[in-house]
C-alpha cells in the first residue's frame, strides 16, 4: 500500500470517527506531506469543507511553483469544485483511491493535462459503500443530490 494514499485513508477513518463522511486526502511534495485533511462539511456545519478544500486550506499558503510539482491523493474521486481548486492550483498528479461510489470530472481534468491514475482501493470502496448505505441522505447533500 502506498503510505500517502494509507494516509489519506487514515484521514477518511478519522472524519467518519468524528460523525463525518470518511473521505480523506494528503498533498505531497517532494515526498512529503505538506497538508492533510477531510471532509467537514459535518463537523463544521461547512459548505464547502470536501476533504481535498480541507486539505489545501491545512496546506496554508504555497507558491505556484510547490503546487505544480505537488501530487494530491484523495480517497474518492474530486468533485467539480474540488478537481477546479486543482486545475487552479496547477496540481499536476492526483491519485484516486476508487471512483467506483462517485467519479468526478476525471476526463476532463486528465484534458486539462493532469495525470489523473485510479488505484480502486478496496479498502476506499468498503468505506464509502458502508457510509453511503448507512446515510444515503447525508451522501446525497454532500454530493449535490
Amino acid at each position: 500500500m502506498d503510505k500517502f494514499l494509507q494516509a489519506a485513508i487514515d484521514e477518511a477513518k478519522l472524519g467518519l470517527s468524528e460523525g463525518g463522511i470518511p473521505i480523506g486526502s494528503v498533498l505531497v511534495i517532494d515526498g512529503e506531506i505538506v497538508g492533510r485533511g477531510h471532509n467537514r462539511r459535518v463537523q463544521n456545519g461547512s459548505s464547502i469543507l470536501h476533504a481535498e478544500m480541507d486539505c489545501f486550506e491545512n496546506a496554508g499558503r504555497l507558491k505556484a511553483e510547490d503546487y505544480k510539482k505537488a501530487t494530491l491523493y484523495s480517497t474518492l474521486s474530486p468533485c467539480d469544485m474540488c478537481s477546479g481548486a486543482v486545475l487552479l492550483y496547477g496540481i499536476k498528479k492526483v491519485i484516486v483511491g476508487e471512483n467506483r461510489t462517485f467519479q468526478g470530472p476525471e476526463e476532463y481534468v486528465r484534458s486539462r493535462g493532469v495525470d489523473v491514475t485510479v488505484v480502486d482501493d478496496k479498502e476506499c470502496c468498503q468505506l464509502m459503500e458502508s457510509f453511503i448505505k448507512a446515510s444515503p441522505e447525508l451522501w446525497d447533500e454532500d454530493i449535490g443530490k
